[in-house]
């Protein structure tokens, strides 16, 4: 069997393409579709360790430190020490932080809108089915919850 390396493009590309839509609707609130996911999992974890929150992304630590850095910046989380380990520190969502939720939330519904548009409702929902069976079997979750065969 010879692999055919277009299908592989059409996934990356169509990603691609999606992604940069969020990330212009996302830009009108001044975040990342990144940071738009931290903030979505910290609303449901509420104050918790940068370790367990890159163990949630399956990122390094540095890498998460790196983003609650700029989101520490724009007011969005705050960090402070761990009064139960000095050398963790928690983070959580600011005042700030908590109302941007809803614009996340609206600007992904704006993406799945586009989607459907594009697709058509039913192969949108089948395309949406697909995708997060081949997410879970390749091992990816929610961050922030602890089952997701049903969400996001």
């Amino acid at each position: 069997m010879q692999f055919d390396p277009v299908k592989l493009h059409y996934l990356l590309h169509a990603a691609t393409l999606v992604e940069e839509k969020l990330r212009h609707r996302l830009s009108e609130i001044g975040i990342s579709p990144r940071q738009a996911r931290v903030i979505d999992a910290l609303a449901r974890m509420g104050a918790v360790s940068q370790i367990t929150l890159a163990r949630e992304f399956a990122i390094t630590p540095a890498s998460m430190s790196t983003m609650t850095g700029r989101l520490i910046a724009a007011d969005i989380i705050t960090r402070k020490v761990d009064p139960t380990e000095v050398r963790s520190n928690i983070v959580e969502l600011t005042p700030r932080g908590r109302a941007l939720l809803a614009d996340v939330h609206a600007a992904w519904r704006d993406i799945d809108t586009l989607i459907a548009e594009t697709l058509g409702a039913e192969d949108a929902a089948a395309h949406a089915t697909l995708n997060r069976r081949l997410r879970d079997r390749l091992g990816g979750k929610v961050p922030g919850l602890a089952s997701d065969n049903t969400h996001k």
